[in-house]
């Protein structure tokens, strides 16, 4: 299925967010065309790793993580506006990440009906508008780092450019919006998409902690709100148990032939005995090994903490086709999944 068919996309972006949010809607059926300076995107030299790219160049695997699909043009936009501004009229839709105020600059008005996503680190407005920004520093002044990492430790970035990718997710739901409404109104949009606005956005739970007056500090897996909600230690690694539920804990106390006290049966009394309860888990959890602890918490929210390579092997990978060959290159698939209206087991 390619619900976006006919649709021409043009990706004026680099890096990570607008890259990614391009190849999604590669993904959906959309043409794509990608400018690149004749020296490339910055991420084509992201490396090592380095491999065979799209076009057998030797190129960095990074740069091949965001941008699957796309048909690559080089243009110098400084130099060469006229092919660009060709280039943005007979586009859908365009999606750039230049500092804020450059795009209408170097290029000028666009025709009525396009459809302009700016990407940018804090918005078009406001008193950071015009500051540097990358996914690190993001992660730093939103606030993200300070409850990421062991309790007492140093503060810990997510282990991918997290706020970047879902920024791009974020730019393609308004990219999906605005082509909706142009479909019933005729009307183009300019779309204001930024990491800060996405990085506020995705604290969720912890941001309307501090809301409530509760201070979110680095739990290492733990959970604020849930326990046990965490990685334990088994005898041969490290395992995630996640109890949402008063029935999920009472079957963990089954499994795990816990003697609990009664009031450990409310979510709220685990919290206040949160050490107490963690300790006792670890205990059972430690004697065990992981592929153990799988068979015997059946029906538990649990998982050993693969590695990368371990989650890419995984025969749930294979099943869902997790993996795709782009043009001889091997790549992380789309994650969008249709069915086939007449059979929903039968996917298209």
């Amino acid at each position: 299925m390619q619900p976006l068919a006919g649709v021409k996309v043009l990706d004026l972006s680099r890096i990570l967010a607008g890259p990614h949010a391009a190849q999604s809607l590669a993904d959906l059926g959309a043409e794509v065309t990608k400018v690149e300076a004749p020296w490339g995107d910055d991420t084509r030299g992201w490396g090592p790793p380095f491999q065979a790219g799209f076009d057998g160049e030797e190129v960095a695997s990074y740069f091949l993580s965001c941008n699957r699909g796309k048909t690559i043009v080089n243009a110098n936009i400084k130099d060469e506006r006229q092919k660009v501004r060709n280039l943005i009229h007979e586009a859908d839709v365009v999606i750039e990440n230049f500092k804020p105020g450059t795009f209408d600059r170097l290029l000028g008005p666009v025709p009525e009906k396009t459809i302009v996503c700016s990407i940018s680190g804090y918005g078009q407005s406001g008193p950071r508008r015009d500051e540097v920004a990358f996914d690190l520093t993001m992660q730093a002044r939103s606030g993200i780092m300070s409850i990421t990492g062991e309790a007492g430790g140093a503060p810990a970035k997510v282990g991918v450019a997290w706020i970047d990718v879902m920024t791009g997710m974020n730019a393609v739901s308004a990219v999906l919006a605005a082509l909706y409404h142009r479909e019933r109104t005729g009307e183009g949009a300019r779309l204001d998409i930024s990491l800060w606005d996405t990085a506020l956005a995705a604290l969720v739970n912890q941001g309307h902690n501090a809301l409530a007056g509760v201070t979110p500090r680095r739990m290492g897996s733990a959970h604020p709100n849930l326990v046990p909600y965490r990685a334990f230690e088994a005898s041969d690694g490290w395992f995630a148990i996640g109890v949402g539920t008063e029935n999920q804990w009472q079957a963990l106390v089954n499994a795990l032939d816990l003697e609990v006290p009664e009031e450990w049966g409310n979510n709220r009394a685990r919290i206040q005995a949160r050490t107490d309860v963690e300790a006792m888990v670890q205990h059972a959890v430690g004697l065990r090994t992981r592929a153990e602890l799988e068979t015997l918490l059946v029906g538990i929210p649990c998982s050993p903490v693969n590695t990368v390579n371990e989650a890419l092997g995984d025969p749930q990978t294979e099943a869902r086709g997790g993996l795709e060959d782009h043009r001889g290159v091997l790549t992380l698939a789309s994650p969008l999944r249709f069915l086939h209206p007449s059979n929903e087991n039968n996917e298209v």
